[in-house]
């Protein structure tokens, strides 16, 4: 039962505030508090590489670049500085099997940190 009610909860409260897209492995303390998922790319790292001299996004320009108000919101934000120094964490690439799961059932459980088959580095490390 909690796990069914527990993703519609969170929907209703992090939509609305952080326009959260429901990927099942919220990383919004270490990005100021901002929604990757916003970003037309879907990139759980950034900035992609794609960001205007105007700070807006390459491929909708008319929108300013998810990552570059992530980075603002992680200095300007009184947010603990433990989370302001996981903006620089590398994050493994979205899994898509998480989408519209709760990501607080996901980081209890630690399934938001398991990488599918393929995406480990030659290292071991994502």
């Amino acid at each position: 039962m909690l796990k069914k009610l527990l993703p519609v909860i969170e929907h209703a409260l992090k939509k609305p505030i952080w326009d959260c897209r429901m990927c099942g492995q919220c990383v919004l303390h270490s990005t100021g508090m901002t929604c990757p998922m916003t970003c037309p790319k879907t990139l759980r790292n950034g900035p992609c590489g794609g960001v205007r001299e105007d700070g807006n996004c390459e491929v909708k320009p008319e929108m300013p670049c998810i990552w570059v108000k992530a980075y603002d919101r992680t200095i300007s934000l009184p947010l603990p500085k433990v989370w302001k120094e996981h903006y620089n964490e590398l994050r493994p690439p979205v899994d898509m099997q998480l989408q519209g799961t709760s990501s607080w059932i996901n980081l209890v459980t630690k399934r938001d940190q398991q990488t599918p088959v393929g995406w480990a580095a030659p290292d071991g490390k994502h």
